[in-house]
């Protein structure tokens, strides 16, 4: 291991035995083990059950190394079931590796699930003490920070209280402010914006940039990519118990939601009998296209996109067009657009509609497809004819506050100008 390396990994593995059974001997009624009993078969019933079981070798890790230097601040990323967790434990000692080996240098603080060693008949108070020692604070330690973690908690009224009696909200406080307060030279976390509400999870990243600034070296788990980029300065990117990335946070998050958006955006239709319309229209296909240098297909708030429509025109005698209603995954509609009604020659043609860049809010969209005669009539309507995620990849320089609860998210000109200056000339 380097000399500046505090986490050094080596071919690191973890590997499981999952049994398997045919699905038809999975249960017996009590009516034919007790007539197997009477006939003296149940022994063998049993023996051939056994012998129907399979085992299967499944390897949540496979052949991970890398090494993180004292002080940096590293994120872990994949899908679930990546082996995220897998290594996390392993790191905090709580998991035998199978294969490889793990070198760490300092103390380790895990906060893997927030209120493990907390009991419930016992006091909040009674349980920061629990708590801390079992997370290896000293007495000491949790007396000299105990009103801190109170504060930060905020159950200074139910301190006494058994936390059996606290909402879940309040549990969750407690026990994350007693972990968060460690002074490891490595902290483990898994997770920790995943639980509370929105001003909490918020109390929360503050808490863990605070801990990054103090020059600890911190391992941070979590599928908030905006997180990510705010705290982590590298990330490494699990998929199928394998490291497939290391490097620079923000690349190696661009190709996982490259990968992971899901989005729907190319619809296509290649027989105007059964295509999405009615007897005057029917469409071809309807793809969302990112207009920007690169060859993905990502979206992120930053980028402008087109939408393409193909049609097939069928009667010529009437005024047609089409109007989109853009949803959120709210079902809130953000914003209806739509061509001009005028009449078609039969044939194919295609539409585009251009949507600017730094409108719209991270989230999930899909867009709602009417097709309307003569500017008054509504004859067909497709829900969710395509969907799309627009997701947040943007470099924050300072600290990250949380999405923000609008639908929309333009970038707007303001200008601020001094009115009046209060120098120190004034009061001469």
């Amino acid at each position: 291991m380097k000399n500046d390396a505090i986490i050094s990994v080596e071919n690191l593995g973890k590997k499981y035995r999952i049994s398997h059974q045919a699905e038809r001997q999975r249960y017996t009624a009590l009516r034919d083990v007790l007539a197997n009993k009477v006939k003296g078969l149940f022994q063998n019933r049993k023996s051939e059950i056994e012998n129907q079981k399979s085992v299967e070798d499944f390897w949540a890790l496979q052949d991970v190394s890398f090494e993180v230097k004292r002080g940096e601040v590293v994120g872990i990323i994949g899908r679930n079931g990546a082996g995220k967790s897998t290594l996390l434990k392993i790191l905090s000692r709580i998991t035998e590796p199978s294969t490889g080996r793990v070198d760490l240098r300092g103390r380790v603080a895990s906060l893997l699930e927030v209120g493990t060693g907390f009991h419930p008949e016992l006091t909040g108070r009674e349980n920061v003490f629990l708590n801390g020692a079992i997370l290896g604070m000293s007495r000491a330690e949790i007396r000299r920070k105990f009103d801190e973690i109170v504060a930060f908690a905020e159950v200074e009224k139910f301190l006494d209280t058994p936390v059996k009696r606290y909402s879940s909200g309040m549990y969750v406080r407690l026990a994350f402010a007693v972990a968060a307060h460690l002074e490891p030279e490595i902290l483990i976390v898994d997770e920790v914006l995943a639980v509370g509400d929105a001003q909490f999870q918020k109390k929360c990243l503050g808490k863990m940039q605070d801990v990054s600034k103090g020059g600890r070296t911190v391992l941070f788990v979590s599928h908030n990519m905006v997180a990510v980029q705010t705290l982590c300065h590298r990330a490494l990117w699990l998929r199928d118990g394998k490291l497939i990335a290391d490097r620079d946070v923000a690349p190696v998050v661009a190709d996982y939601l490259r990968g992971f958006h899901g989005q729907d955006d190319i619809q296509q239709w290649d027989d105007p009998k059964t295509a999405p319309g009615n007897d005057a229209l029917r469409i071809r296909s309807v793809r969302l296209i990112p207009e920007t240098s690169g060859d993905d297909n990502l979206i992120s708030m930053q980028t402008p996109f087109r939408i393409e429509t193909e049609f097939w025109v069928l009667d010529a005698s009437r005024q047609l067009h089409f109007t989109y209603h853009l949803l959120n995954d709210q079902g809130i509609t953000v914003l209806t657009t739509g061509f001009p009604m005028q009449v078609h020659p039969v044939g194919h043609h295609k539409a585009v509609c251009h949507l600017p860049g730094n409108l719209l809010n991270s989230g999930g969209y899909s867009l709602k497809l009417l097709v309307v005669e003569n500017g008054n009539k509504v004859t067909y309507i497709r829900e969710s004819i395509a969907s799309f995620t627009v997701v947040d990849i943007a470099e924050r320089k300072g600290s990250w506050m949380g999405r923000e609860p609008s639908v929309v998210r333009p970038i707007l000109n303001w200008n601020v100008e001094t009115l009046k200056t209060n120098s120190s000339s004034t009061h001469n």
